[in-house]
Protein backbone atom coordinates (compact mmCIF):
# COMPACT_ATOMS: atom_id res chain seq x y z
CA UNK A 1 0.00 0.00 0.00
CA UNK A 2 1.66 3.40 -1.04
CA UNK A 3 2.74 5.34 1.87
CA UNK A 4 0.56 8.78 1.58
CA UNK A 5 3.11 10.91 2.95
CA UNK A 6 5.46 10.01 -0.54
CA UNK A 7 5.23 11.16 -3.70
CA UNK A 8 6.20 8.38 -6.38
CA UNK A 9 8.62 9.84 -9.26
CA UNK A 10 6.29 7.49 -11.86
CA UNK A 11 9.43 5.33 -12.35
CA UNK A 12 9.51 2.08 -10.72
CA UNK A 13 13.42 1.50 -10.23
CA UNK A 14 13.91 5.25 -9.05
CA UNK A 15 11.13 4.41 -6.17
CA UNK A 16 11.91 1.15 -5.37
CA UNK A 17 16.08 2.73 -4.45
CA UNK A 18 13.74 5.80 -2.68
CA UNK A 19 11.53 2.72 -0.50
CA UNK A 20 8.30 4.22 -2.32
CA UNK A 21 9.42 7.66 -3.19
CA UNK A 22 9.88 11.43 -2.49
CA UNK A 23 8.85 12.70 1.10
CA UNK A 24 5.95 15.30 0.06
CA UNK A 25 6.12 18.81 0.27
CA UNK A 26 9.92 19.27 0.46
CA UNK A 27 12.36 20.34 -2.25
CA UNK A 28 15.00 18.39 -3.53
CA UNK A 29 17.78 18.76 -6.07
CA UNK A 30 18.48 16.57 -9.06
CA UNK A 31 21.79 17.28 -10.07
CA UNK A 32 24.22 16.37 -13.75
CA UNK A 33 25.84 17.11 -16.23
CA UNK A 34 23.84 18.05 -19.48
CA UNK A 35 22.58 15.45 -21.46
CA UNK A 36 22.15 12.70 -18.65
CA UNK A 37 18.58 12.67 -18.48
CA UNK A 38 17.54 15.31 -16.07
CA UNK A 39 14.59 17.05 -17.52
CA UNK A 40 13.25 13.42 -18.74
CA UNK A 41 12.89 12.29 -15.16
CA UNK A 42 11.41 15.64 -14.18
CA UNK A 43 8.54 15.38 -17.21
CA UNK A 44 8.32 11.65 -15.63
CA UNK A 45 7.53 13.26 -12.26
CA UNK A 46 5.26 15.96 -13.65
CA UNK A 47 3.38 13.06 -15.97
CA UNK A 48 3.16 11.24 -12.64
CA UNK A 49 1.80 13.69 -10.81
CA UNK A 50 -1.31 14.31 -13.83
CA UNK A 51 -1.89 10.47 -14.18
CA UNK A 52 -2.71 10.90 -10.42
CA UNK A 53 -5.27 13.86 -10.75
CA UNK A 54 -3.04 16.62 -9.25
CA UNK A 55 -2.00 19.51 -10.44
CA UNK A 56 1.58 20.11 -12.07
CA UNK A 57 3.85 23.27 -12.76
CA UNK A 58 7.08 23.00 -14.97
CA UNK A 59 9.32 26.37 -15.07
CA UNK A 60 10.94 25.89 -17.94
CA UNK A 61 14.29 28.70 -17.35
CA UNK A 62 16.40 27.32 -20.11
CA UNK A 63 14.27 24.68 -22.42
CA UNK A 64 12.07 26.65 -25.07
CA UNK A 65 8.12 25.26 -25.53
CA UNK A 66 9.67 23.52 -29.39
CA UNK A 67 12.68 22.28 -27.16
CA UNK A 68 10.07 20.87 -24.63
CA UNK A 69 7.80 19.49 -27.11
CA UNK A 70 10.56 17.71 -28.86
CA UNK A 71 11.76 15.94 -25.57
CA UNK A 72 8.30 14.64 -25.56
CA UNK A 73 7.51 13.65 -28.91
CA UNK A 74 10.30 11.44 -28.70
CA UNK A 75 9.00 9.66 -25.73
CA UNK A 76 5.20 9.85 -27.01
CA UNK A 77 4.22 12.01 -24.23
CA UNK A 78 1.49 14.69 -24.28
CA UNK A 79 1.94 17.18 -22.03
CA UNK A 80 -1.61 18.93 -21.70
CA UNK A 81 -2.84 19.33 -18.47
CA UNK A 82 0.56 20.32 -17.15
CA UNK A 83 0.91 23.74 -16.89
CA UNK A 84 4.19 25.17 -17.91
CA UNK A 85 5.81 28.80 -17.05
CA UNK A 86 7.88 29.58 -19.97
CA UNK A 87 11.01 32.23 -18.70
CA UNK A 88 13.32 30.78 -21.34
CA UNK A 89 16.19 33.85 -22.12
CA UNK A 90 14.28 35.42 -24.55
CA UNK A 91 11.48 36.09 -21.95
CA UNK A 92 13.94 38.31 -19.75
CA UNK A 93 16.73 38.94 -21.50
CA UNK A 94 16.22 41.99 -23.60
CA UNK A 95 18.78 44.50 -23.50
CA UNK A 96 17.44 47.53 -21.43
CA UNK A 97 18.63 50.75 -20.18
CA UNK A 98 18.62 50.97 -16.39
CA UNK A 99 20.02 54.62 -14.83
CA UNK A 100 20.43 53.34 -11.34
CA UNK A 101 19.85 49.62 -10.68
CA UNK A 102 22.35 46.59 -12.66
CA UNK A 103 19.56 44.71 -15.46
CA UNK A 104 20.61 41.87 -13.77
CA UNK A 105 19.21 42.57 -10.35
CA UNK A 106 15.96 43.65 -12.14
CA UNK A 107 16.05 40.30 -14.31
CA UNK A 108 16.34 38.42 -11.00
CA UNK A 109 13.79 39.63 -9.30
CA UNK A 110 11.35 39.80 -11.95
CA UNK A 111 12.03 36.35 -12.57
CA UNK A 112 11.68 34.94 -8.86
CA UNK A 113 8.51 37.14 -8.97
CA UNK A 114 6.94 35.24 -11.66
CA UNK A 115 7.72 32.17 -10.58
CA UNK A 116 6.48 32.55 -6.59
CA UNK A 117 3.15 34.33 -8.38
CA UNK A 118 2.91 31.30 -10.49
CA UNK A 119 2.72 28.70 -7.63
CA UNK A 120 0.33 31.34 -6.08
CA UNK A 121 -1.96 31.40 -8.81
CA UNK A 122 -2.43 27.17 -9.74
CA UNK A 123 -1.24 25.52 -6.70
CA UNK A 124 0.24 22.82 -7.90
CA UNK A 125 1.43 20.06 -5.53
CA UNK A 126 4.42 19.52 -7.72
CA UNK A 127 6.89 21.63 -9.30
CA UNK A 128 9.71 21.18 -11.27
CA UNK A 129 12.13 24.09 -11.73
CA UNK A 130 14.50 23.95 -14.85
CA UNK A 131 17.01 24.70 -14.68
CA UNK A 132 18.93 26.95 -11.65
CA UNK A 133 21.84 27.36 -13.66
CA UNK A 134 19.97 30.42 -15.23
CA UNK A 135 19.83 31.90 -11.82
CA UNK A 136 22.79 31.24 -10.77
CA UNK A 137 23.84 33.52 -13.83
CA UNK A 138 21.52 36.27 -12.77
CA UNK A 139 22.21 36.07 -9.32
CA UNK A 140 26.40 37.09 -9.99
CA UNK A 141 27.74 36.34 -6.91
CA UNK A 142 27.14 33.18 -4.60
CA UNK A 143 25.22 35.10 -1.48
CA UNK A 144 22.48 36.43 -3.87
CA UNK A 145 22.23 32.84 -5.17
CA UNK A 146 21.82 31.91 -1.73
CA UNK A 147 19.21 34.07 -0.86
CA UNK A 148 16.97 33.65 -3.55
CA UNK A 149 17.18 29.56 -3.51
CA UNK A 150 16.24 29.89 0.18
CA UNK A 151 13.21 32.10 -0.65
CA UNK A 152 12.02 29.84 -3.42
CA UNK A 153 12.26 27.23 -0.47
CA UNK A 154 10.24 29.02 2.06
CA UNK A 155 7.65 29.79 -0.56
CA UNK A 156 7.04 26.52 -1.83
CA UNK A 157 7.26 24.98 2.16
CA UNK A 158 4.48 23.05 2.67
CA UNK A 159 2.96 23.72 -0.77
CA UNK A 160 4.08 21.24 -3.00
CA UNK A 161 7.35 18.29 -3.80
CA UNK A 162 9.48 20.30 -6.00
CA UNK A 163 12.61 19.42 -7.97
CA UNK A 164 15.11 21.89 -8.98
CA UNK A 165 17.43 20.72 -12.01
CA UNK A 166 20.66 21.66 -12.03
CA UNK A 167 23.95 21.33 -14.85
CA UNK A 168 26.35 21.46 -12.89
CA UNK A 169 27.96 24.10 -15.25
CA UNK A 170 29.39 26.91 -12.98
CA UNK A 171 32.86 26.49 -11.93
CA UNK A 172 33.60 24.06 -9.34
CA UNK A 173 30.99 22.16 -7.74
CA UNK A 174 29.03 24.15 -5.44
CA UNK A 175 27.81 22.73 -2.85
CA UNK A 176 25.36 25.27 -1.47
CA UNK A 177 22.33 24.10 -2.95
CA UNK A 178 23.40 20.48 -1.24
CA UNK A 179 23.13 21.86 2.15
CA UNK A 180 19.52 24.04 1.85
CA UNK A 181 17.59 21.16 0.03
CA UNK A 182 15.67 18.16 1.52
CA UNK A 183 17.29 15.57 -0.47
CA UNK A 184 19.50 15.14 -3.57
CA UNK A 185 19.69 12.87 -6.85
CA UNK A 186 22.80 12.84 -8.65
CA UNK A 187 22.72 11.48 -12.40
CA UNK A 188 25.94 10.31 -14.09
CA UNK A 189 26.86 9.80 -17.57
CA UNK A 190 30.29 8.22 -18.70
CA UNK A 191 31.06 6.65 -21.88
CA UNK A 192 33.47 3.49 -22.37
CA UNK A 193 36.16 2.77 -24.45
CA UNK A 194 34.12 0.27 -26.68
CA UNK A 195 30.25 0.04 -26.63
CA UNK A 196 27.44 2.75 -25.86
CA UNK A 197 26.95 4.96 -22.86
CA UNK A 198 26.41 3.66 -19.67
CA UNK A 199 24.08 5.80 -16.65
CA UNK A 200 24.38 5.95 -13.12
CA UNK A 201 22.36 7.76 -10.60
CA UNK A 202 22.77 8.27 -6.90
CA UNK A 203 20.86 9.25 -4.11
CA UNK A 204 23.67 11.56 -2.44
CA UNK A 205 21.08 12.40 1.05
CA UNK A 206 17.57 11.83 1.60
CA UNK A 207 16.50 13.41 5.02
CA UNK A 208 14.01 10.88 6.94
CA UNK A 209 14.17 7.56 4.73
CA UNK A 210 16.25 4.66 4.61
CA UNK A 211 16.84 4.94 1.07
CA UNK A 212 18.60 2.48 -0.77
CA UNK A 213 22.35 4.18 -1.10
CA UNK A 214 25.06 3.23 -3.49
CA UNK A 215 25.11 3.66 -7.38
CA UNK A 216 22.02 1.90 -9.71
CA UNK A 217 22.42 1.69 -13.49
CA UNK A 218 19.67 3.33 -15.68
CA UNK A 219 19.01 4.00 -19.68
CA UNK A 220 17.16 6.49 -21.14
CA UNK A 221 14.87 4.57 -23.75
CA UNK A 222 11.49 5.74 -25.76
CA UNK A 223 9.15 6.11 -22.42
CA UNK A 224 11.32 7.78 -20.29
CA UNK A 225 14.12 6.39 -17.67
CA UNK A 226 14.39 2.67 -16.95
CA UNK A 227 16.53 2.76 -13.42
CA UNK A 228 18.01 -0.64 -12.25
CA UNK A 229 18.18 -0.59 -8.84
CA UNK A 230 21.55 -2.30 -7.44
CA UNK A 231 21.04 -5.80 -5.82
CA UNK A 232 21.66 -6.54 -2.57
CA UNK A 233 20.64 -10.13 -1.95
CA UNK A 234 20.16 -9.51 1.82
CA UNK A 235 16.98 -8.15 1.33
CA UNK A 236 15.63 -11.31 -0.41
CA UNK A 237 15.67 -14.08 1.60
CA UNK A 238 13.07 -16.81 1.06
CA UNK A 239 12.62 -20.54 2.65
CA UNK A 240 13.07 -22.98 -0.45
CA UNK A 241 12.55 -26.90 -0.16
CA UNK A 242 15.48 -29.21 -0.84
CA UNK A 243 15.69 -30.94 -3.82
CA UNK A 244 18.11 -32.78 -6.54
CA UNK A 245 17.39 -32.10 -10.41
CA UNK A 246 19.04 -35.31 -12.34
CA UNK A 247 19.85 -35.10 -15.77
CA UNK A 248 18.41 -38.09 -16.85
CA UNK A 249 21.97 -39.55 -17.85
CA UNK A 250 22.43 -42.33 -15.06
CA UNK A 251 26.11 -42.68 -15.40
CA UNK A 252 26.25 -38.28 -15.57
CA UNK A 253 24.05 -38.41 -12.11
CA UNK A 254 26.15 -41.10 -10.67
CA UNK A 255 29.16 -38.99 -11.59
CA UNK A 256 27.97 -35.60 -9.75
CA UNK A 257 26.06 -37.35 -6.98
CA UNK A 258 22.38 -37.71 -8.29
CA UNK A 259 22.07 -34.44 -9.59
CA UNK A 260 22.37 -30.88 -8.71
CA UNK A 261 20.40 -29.67 -5.59
CA UNK A 262 18.27 -26.01 -6.30
CA UNK A 263 19.55 -23.37 -4.01
CA UNK A 264 23.10 -24.16 -5.44
CA UNK A 265 25.40 -22.71 -8.15
CA UNK A 266 27.37 -25.11 -10.84
CA UNK A 267 30.38 -23.72 -12.83
CA UNK A 268 31.02 -25.92 -15.99
CA UNK A 269 34.62 -24.89 -17.26
CA UNK A 270 36.37 -26.38 -20.05
CA UNK A 271 38.55 -24.82 -23.07
CA UNK A 272 35.93 -24.06 -26.42
CA UNK A 273 34.06 -27.25 -28.13
CA UNK A 274 34.17 -29.21 -25.26
CA UNK A 275 30.00 -29.23 -24.73
CA UNK A 276 29.48 -27.03 -21.64
CA UNK A 277 26.49 -25.54 -23.72
CA UNK A 278 25.16 -29.15 -24.57
CA UNK A 279 25.46 -29.94 -20.99
CA UNK A 280 23.40 -26.86 -19.94
CA UNK A 281 20.64 -27.61 -22.70
CA UNK A 282 20.71 -31.21 -20.90
CA UNK A 283 20.27 -30.16 -17.70
CA UNK A 284 17.23 -27.19 -19.46
CA UNK A 285 15.50 -29.82 -21.33
CA UNK A 286 15.26 -31.92 -18.65
CA UNK A 287 14.37 -29.53 -15.99
CA UNK A 288 11.28 -28.69 -18.75
CA UNK A 289 10.12 -31.89 -19.18
CA UNK A 290 9.66 -32.42 -15.47
CA UNK A 291 7.89 -29.07 -15.52
CA UNK A 292 10.35 -26.53 -14.49
CA UNK A 293 10.88 -22.86 -16.03
CA UNK A 294 13.91 -22.54 -16.93
CA UNK A 295 15.25 -18.98 -18.21
CA UNK A 296 18.78 -19.30 -20.62
CA UNK A 297 20.42 -15.89 -20.90
CA UNK A 298 23.32 -16.83 -24.16
CA UNK A 299 25.96 -14.08 -24.57
CA UNK A 300 28.77 -15.91 -27.36
CA UNK A 301 26.19 -17.96 -29.60
CA UNK A 302 23.41 -17.09 -31.55
CA UNK A 303 19.77 -18.71 -30.63
CA UNK A 304 18.94 -19.98 -33.75
CA UNK A 305 22.38 -22.02 -33.37
CA UNK A 306 22.32 -22.90 -30.50
CA UNK A 307 18.34 -24.10 -30.95
CA UNK A 308 19.58 -26.05 -34.32
CA UNK A 309 22.93 -27.71 -32.03
CA UNK A 310 20.42 -28.63 -29.54
CA UNK A 311 17.69 -30.22 -31.43
CA UNK A 312 20.74 -32.51 -33.74
CA UNK A 313 21.26 -34.08 -30.16
CA UNK A 314 17.65 -34.65 -29.20
CA UNK A 315 17.11 -32.08 -27.06
CA UNK A 316 14.99 -30.08 -28.72
CA UNK A 317 14.40 -26.37 -26.97
CA UNK A 318 11.39 -25.04 -29.33
CA UNK A 319 8.62 -27.04 -28.15
CA UNK A 320 9.55 -25.97 -24.34
CA UNK A 321 10.04 -22.61 -25.52
CA UNK A 322 6.72 -22.52 -27.13
CA UNK A 323 4.72 -23.80 -24.12
CA UNK A 324 6.53 -21.23 -22.24
CA UNK A 325 8.80 -23.46 -19.91
CA UNK A 326 11.81 -22.22 -20.90
CA UNK A 327 12.79 -18.97 -22.24
CA UNK A 328 15.69 -18.07 -24.05
CA UNK A 329 17.00 -14.68 -23.88
CA UNK A 330 20.57 -13.42 -26.18
CA UNK A 331 22.79 -10.94 -24.61
CA UNK A 332 24.58 -8.17 -26.27
CA UNK A 333 26.78 -7.22 -23.27
CA UNK A 334 28.32 -3.94 -25.40
CA UNK A 335 25.05 -2.74 -24.43
CA UNK A 336 24.37 -3.85 -21.81
CA UNK A 337 25.32 -2.28 -18.21
CA UNK A 338 25.95 -4.80 -15.12
CA UNK A 339 23.12 -3.45 -13.59
CA UNK A 340 20.75 -3.57 -16.51
CA UNK A 341 21.61 -7.68 -16.49
CA UNK A 342 21.08 -8.65 -12.72
CA UNK A 343 17.64 -6.64 -13.24
CA UNK A 344 17.12 -8.56 -16.60
CA UNK A 345 18.23 -11.95 -13.96
CA UNK A 346 15.86 -10.83 -10.81
CA UNK A 347 12.66 -10.33 -13.53
CA UNK A 348 13.05 -13.88 -14.72
CA UNK A 349 12.70 -15.34 -11.15
CA UNK A 350 10.28 -12.44 -10.13
CA UNK A 351 7.90 -12.18 -12.87
CA UNK A 352 8.49 -15.38 -15.56
CA UNK A 353 8.72 -17.68 -11.98
CA UNK A 354 12.12 -19.62 -13.00
CA UNK A 355 13.72 -22.38 -11.45
CA UNK A 356 16.80 -23.04 -13.09
CA UNK A 357 18.85 -20.38 -14.50
CA UNK A 358 21.64 -21.22 -17.17
CA UNK A 359 24.73 -18.00 -18.20
CA UNK A 360 26.28 -19.29 -21.15
CA UNK A 361 28.83 -18.02 -20.53
CA UNK A 362 30.53 -15.70 -18.39
CA UNK A 363 33.59 -15.24 -20.51
CA UNK A 364 32.06 -13.26 -22.99
CA UNK A 365 30.07 -11.21 -20.21
CA UNK A 366 33.53 -10.49 -18.11
CA UNK A 367 35.67 -9.46 -22.03
CA UNK A 368 33.05 -7.50 -22.56
CA UNK A 369 33.16 -5.39 -19.88
CA UNK A 370 37.01 -4.68 -18.87
CA UNK A 371 36.46 -1.34 -17.95
CA UNK A 372 33.47 -2.27 -15.25
CA UNK A 373 34.48 -2.11 -11.77
CA UNK A 374 33.54 -5.05 -8.74
CA UNK A 375 32.09 -7.47 -11.50
CA UNK A 376 33.05 -10.18 -9.43
CA UNK A 377 31.34 -8.68 -6.66
CA UNK A 378 28.06 -8.01 -8.24
CA UNK A 379 28.67 -11.54 -9.62
CA UNK A 380 28.85 -12.92 -6.19
CA UNK A 381 25.56 -10.70 -5.21
CA UNK A 382 23.48 -12.02 -8.21
CA UNK A 383 24.62 -15.90 -7.13
CA UNK A 384 23.53 -15.39 -3.40
CA UNK A 385 20.08 -13.89 -4.61
CA UNK A 386 19.38 -16.55 -6.55
CA UNK A 387 20.86 -19.58 -4.51
CA UNK A 388 18.35 -17.81 -1.58
CA UNK A 389 15.64 -18.14 -3.68
CA UNK A 390 16.05 -21.72 -4.14
CA UNK A 391 17.12 -21.41 -7.86
CA UNK A 392 19.36 -23.73 -9.30
CA UNK A 393 21.73 -21.80 -11.15
CA UNK A 394 24.66 -23.06 -14.11
CA UNK A 395 27.15 -20.86 -15.64
CA UNK A 396 29.40 -21.93 -18.19
CA UNK A 397 32.71 -20.59 -18.47
CA UNK A 398 35.45 -20.95 -21.28
CA UNK A 399 38.75 -21.77 -20.60
CA UNK A 400 41.49 -19.55 -22.79
CA UNK A 401 43.64 -22.25 -25.09
CA UNK A 402 42.64 -26.22 -26.02
CA UNK A 403 45.76 -28.06 -23.88
CA UNK A 404 48.93 -27.28 -21.75
CA UNK A 405 49.38 -24.95 -18.85
CA UNK A 406 48.92 -22.14 -20.49
CA UNK A 407 45.19 -22.74 -20.28
CA UNK A 408 43.26 -19.82 -17.96
CA UNK A 409 40.40 -18.18 -17.08
CA UNK A 410 39.28 -14.01 -17.65
CA UNK A 411 38.28 -14.52 -13.77
CA UNK A 412 38.57 -16.71 -11.27
CA UNK A 413 35.07 -17.39 -9.83
CA UNK A 414 35.15 -20.75 -9.01
CA UNK A 415 35.05 -20.45 -5.42
CA UNK A 416 31.42 -18.78 -6.07
CA UNK A 417 30.32 -21.95 -6.78
CA UNK A 418 28.90 -25.07 -5.71
CA UNK A 419 29.79 -27.13 -7.92
CA UNK A 420 32.67 -27.62 -10.03
CA UNK A 421 32.28 -29.35 -13.31
CA UNK A 422 35.69 -29.85 -15.45
CA UNK A 423 35.53 -30.35 -19.08
CA UNK A 424 38.86 -31.49 -21.12
CA UNK A 425 40.41 -32.98 -24.25
CA UNK A 426 42.30 -35.97 -23.93
CA UNK A 427 43.88 -38.10 -26.76
CA UNK A 428 44.19 -42.03 -27.23
CA UNK A 429 45.83 -44.24 -29.52
CA UNK A 430 45.66 -40.64 -32.19
CA UNK A 431 42.09 -39.59 -31.57
CA UNK A 432 40.95 -37.15 -29.66
CA UNK A 433 38.40 -37.40 -26.84
CA UNK A 434 36.15 -35.58 -24.44
CA UNK A 435 36.26 -35.82 -20.52
CA UNK A 436 34.61 -35.21 -17.66
CA UNK A 437 34.99 -35.15 -13.74
CA UNK A 438 33.36 -33.10 -10.59
CA UNK A 439 36.47 -31.04 -8.86
CA UNK A 440 34.03 -30.04 -5.99
CA UNK A 441 31.12 -30.45 -4.60
CA UNK A 442 29.78 -28.63 -1.29
CA UNK A 443 25.95 -30.06 -0.77
CA UNK A 444 26.77 -33.30 -1.01
CA UNK A 445 29.37 -36.73 -2.36
CA UNK A 446 30.50 -36.96 -5.90
CA UNK A 447 32.36 -39.08 -7.79
CA UNK A 448 36.62 -38.28 -7.78
CA UNK A 449 36.73 -39.97 -11.16
CA UNK A 450 37.12 -39.33 -14.48
CA UNK A 451 34.84 -40.21 -16.95
CA UNK A 452 34.64 -39.90 -21.05
CA UNK A 453 31.42 -38.55 -22.61
CA UNK A 454 30.41 -37.70 -26.21
CA UNK A 455 27.47 -35.45 -27.58
CA UNK A 456 24.76 -37.78 -29.40
CA UNK A 457 23.64 -39.00 -30.69
CA UNK A 458 20.76 -39.36 -28.22
CA UNK A 459 21.34 -36.39 -26.23
CA UNK A 460 24.53 -37.10 -24.17
CA UNK A 461 26.61 -40.19 -23.95
CA UNK A 462 28.72 -40.57 -20.53
CA UNK A 463 30.76 -43.63 -19.61
CA UNK A 464 32.05 -45.47 -16.88
CA UNK A 465 35.03 -44.46 -14.43
CA UNK A 466 38.73 -44.52 -16.27
CA UNK A 467 40.75 -45.31 -13.57
CA UNK A 468 44.25 -45.26 -15.72
CA UNK A 469 43.76 -41.39 -16.08
CA UNK A 470 46.68 -39.34 -15.25
CA UNK A 471 47.25 -34.84 -15.24
CA UNK A 472 43.64 -33.98 -15.98
CA UNK A 473 44.19 -30.53 -13.33
CA UNK A 474 47.42 -30.10 -15.63
CA UNK A 475 44.94 -29.47 -18.58
CA UNK A 476 47.15 -32.44 -20.36
CA UNK A 477 44.99 -35.37 -19.29
CA UNK A 478 47.02 -38.79 -20.01
CA UNK A 479 44.82 -42.13 -20.72
CA UNK A 480 47.09 -44.96 -20.19
CA UNK A 481 44.61 -47.43 -19.96
CA UNK A 482 43.24 -49.93 -22.60
CA UNK A 483 40.67 -48.92 -25.44
CA UNK A 484 38.14 -51.73 -24.46
CA UNK A 485 37.30 -49.09 -21.71
CA UNK A 486 36.73 -46.27 -24.23
CA UNK A 487 33.02 -45.40 -25.82
CA UNK A 488 32.89 -46.90 -28.95
CA UNK A 489 34.87 -49.51 -28.98
CA UNK A 490 33.59 -50.70 -32.06
CA UNK A 491 34.00 -47.04 -33.97
CA UNK A 492 37.92 -46.72 -32.62
CA UNK A 493 38.68 -50.39 -33.72
CA UNK A 494 37.40 -49.32 -37.89
CA UNK A 495 40.04 -46.38 -37.42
Amino acid sequence: QQNQNLVPTGIPGLDATLRGGLPKNRVYLLEGDPGVGKTTLALQFLLEGKRRGEKVLLVSLAETPDELSSVSDSHGWQLEGIDVLNLAPSQYGQEEEYSILQPSEIELSDTIKKIIAEVDRIKPTRVVLDSLSEIRLLAQNPLRYRRQILALKQNFSGKATVLLLDDRTSEGHDLTLQSLVHGVIELQKFSPTFGKARRKLQVVKLRGVSFQAGFHDFNIEKGGLEVYPRLVAADYQKPHKKERCPTGVKALDDLIGGGLDRGTTCLIMGPAGTGKSSLCALHAVTAAERGDKVVIFTFDEGTETLLDRAAALKMDLRPHIKNANIKLQQIDPTEMSPGEFMWHVRNTVEVFGAQMVIIDSLTGYLDAMPESQFLTIQMHEMLTYLNQQGILTILTMAQHGFVGGAMNTPADISYLADTVLLTRYFESEGAIHKAISVIKKRSGKHEKTIREYELGPDRIEVGPALKDFQGVLTGVPVFKGSSDEMLNKEKNELR
